[in-house]
């Protein structure tokens, strides 16, 4: 499975939603994208990409497209 897939399968995960949901999701726009949900996808990717998010990162991971851009910085390639 390439990142791209394991970085979308852990939207699905955590939010209960289908490939085509995850890959237009922001921050609050389904109940379960709150606060506890994004500390739990936070969790989950750390785990998957084996990467530590700084602080100002977990802020600013505000949607599915720009937390691509967040999580290549840890040398992660989509």
């Amino acid at each position: 499975m390439d990142n791209k897939a394991k970085y979308t399968e852990a939207f699905m995960k955590i939010f209960s939603v289908d490939a085509g949901v995850a890959e237009t999701l922001e921050y609050n726009a389904i109940p379960a994208w709150d606060s506890l949900g994004h500390m739990g996808l936070m969790a989950e990717l750390e785990e998957v990409f084996a990467i530590q998010l700084e602080m100002d990162d977990i802020i600013d991971f505000s949607s599915y497209r720009k937390g691509l851009e967040l999580v290549s910085k840890y040398g992660v390639q989509f």
